[in-house]
């Protein structure tokens, strides 16, 4: 044991106190957040024009500030992007983390001296807390790696541009450099496949001990690593015993992530995004995510099925409710304001908060009046995975509405590493799950509007080969889980397993 390691746990101690502190006041937290903000605010184009100075109370601030998306958004960012000071927030921004909409092509999201901080904290106190609950702090004696974007920036008006996770890797601690892989050079090539073979390179030799990455990618990792020895990850690095992630719901791999690695290991979830990091799991007992209620950011909740509506009904944390499926709505010391980031959580615990993340509000299937979301397609696989060899690589779900003949159905695109000894069984019980979930897909069944589920297979290496095809391979890109349409379903079809 290290003096590194020996003085991670005083320390983590010490951060998880604090942690939890704010926790237990969570709302006066947040309260206090909503009032910084617009003070610190009110001075910039958006304060003004939104009134800011006039705001004293939460209905203050919902009858001044509507909800938006980035579009809507936009104008504002606009003039952000092209240099202008105290728009969104006071001056300028640091950064400009660059991503691809399905709807506005690019965006810009702005990172801020007060913002860009918050990123890093967060993601260093989810370690922190794993290392104050479990006692286990020897990894940090160990390599660390993080699959993530090029950290190669651009810049525009003045303002560097990039995407979050290379922007990030310039905030690596320096008592933690030494500990990082992959190298720059390797973090910086573009093409994902040659990136995983360099990284391969890198880290095959080293005593690795934390993994961390989007589970589709980070599994592409492990495939090549026993491409090229012929052993499990967990042989090829002994001490490896802690995997971070984010972005998905990691339940669909855990089958295949314990093959690969050939032992279970402890998980870390997290929840950042260019627009804010809030939440990561503070405990490998409770169930959920700590929402981040003192990282600069004053959330707001819509309950999911009034998102639509005309007037939908606006509460901040002091009102929700275990249970409900709600909209995250953001305002942060970047200049977003009112910002509906398209995420959709459900608490699971309101003392202290705890959250799970359900799906996207644009990523649902109701094309005959079900809104089936993310989470229900997630759970109704699960049940029929966990505890057995069935091992699922990737799955996305789409609506066939015309088809050549017979009912309309769902159509479910699944990549199997090991298939299911009777796949109509199979196929059987996870719509039966999905019909338990979802009240209105049962009613649609039943009432013999639509038929059961249809499974269609993906071969091997299909769903990378697609998301390839389009330019999305590897870094921060993840396949939806639903889609209302039959876009990424007609494109998957290239793929089918023959």
């Amino acid at each position: 044991m290290s003096i590194k390691s020996i003085l991670a746990k005083p320390f983590a101690n010490r951060i998880a106190a604090k942690v939890r502190k704010q926790s237990k006041n969570a709302v006066n937290v947040q309260q206090n957040i909503l009032k910084n903000l617009i003070s610190e605010a009110q001075n910039t184009v958006f304060g003004k024009d939104h009134h800011f100075s006039e705001i004293k109370s939460y209905n203050d601030f919902k009858k001044q500030v509507p909800i938006r998306d980035y579009e809507a958004l936009k104008p504002y960012i606009e003039k952000v992007v092209a240099g202008e000071s105290d728009v969104l927030w006071k001056g300028k921004p640091l950064y400009f983390a660059k991503t691809s909409g399905t709807t506005s092509g690019v965006k810009y999201i702005p990172l801020t001296k007060e913002s860009m901080p918050m990123h890093i904290s967060a993601a260093r106190n989810a370690l922190l807390m794993y290392i104050a609950e479990t006692k286990k702090a020897d990894f940090v004696d160990g390599k660390m790696i993080f699959l993530q974007g090029s950290p190669a920036l651009n810049e525009k008006n003045g303002v560097k541009t990039g995407r979050l996770s290379g922007i990030a890797a310039h905030y690596i601690p320096k008592y933690l450099l030494k500990n990082r892989l992959p190298s720059w050079e390797t973090n910086c090539i573009e093409d994902w496949e040659t990136k995983i073979e360099a990284i391969v390179d890198e880290t095959i030799n080293e005593n690795m001990t934390v993994i961390s990455g989007i589970p589709s990618w980070v599994q592409m990792y492990f495939e090549k690593l026993t491409e090229r020895t012929g052993k499990k990850v967990g042989d090829i690095f002994p001490n490896f015993n802690l995997f971070v992630y984010g972005g998905v719901n990691f339940e669909p791999y855990r089958n295949k992530f314990d093959d690969l690695i050939g032992r279970k290991v402890d998980t870390i979830e997290l929840f950042p995004a260019s627009e804010g990091f809030f939440a990561f799991q503070d405990s490998q007992n409770e169930k959920g995510m700590l929402l981040l209620v003192d990282n600069g950011m004053f959330y707001e909740f819509i309950p999911s099925e009034e998102f639509f509506d005309e007037n939908p009904t606006r509460i901040s944390l002091a009102e929700v409710k275990i249970g409900v499926n709600y909209v995250l709505i953001l305002n942060t010391n970047a200049g977003l304001w009112g910002y509906d980031i398209g995420d959709t959580v459900e608490f699971v615990s309101l003392n202290p908060p705890r959250i799970k993340v359900t799906g996207r509000i644009k990523h649902f299937i109701s094309a005959f009046g079900e809104h089936v979301i993310g989470s229900e397609v997630e759970r109704a696989i699960n049940t029929q995975t966990i505890d057995t060899e069935i091992a699922i690589n990737e799955f996305t779900v789409a609506p066939q509405i015309t088809p050549a003949s017979g009912l309309p159905y769902h159509e479910w695109f699944i990549e199997f590493d090991k298939k299911p000894k009777d796949l109509n069984d199979f196929a059987s019980k996870v719509d039966a799950a999905l019909q338990q979930q979802n009240s209105y897909y049962f009613d649609l069944i039943s009432g013999k509007i639509l038929r059961p589920l249809k499974i269609t297979l993906i071969e091997k290496g299909g769903f990378n080969n697609y998301m390839k095809s389009i330019g999305k391979l590897g870094g921060q890109n993840k396949v939806p889980r639903l889609s209302n349409d039959r876009k990424i379903a007609d494109e998957l079809l290239k793929f089918e397993e023959k």
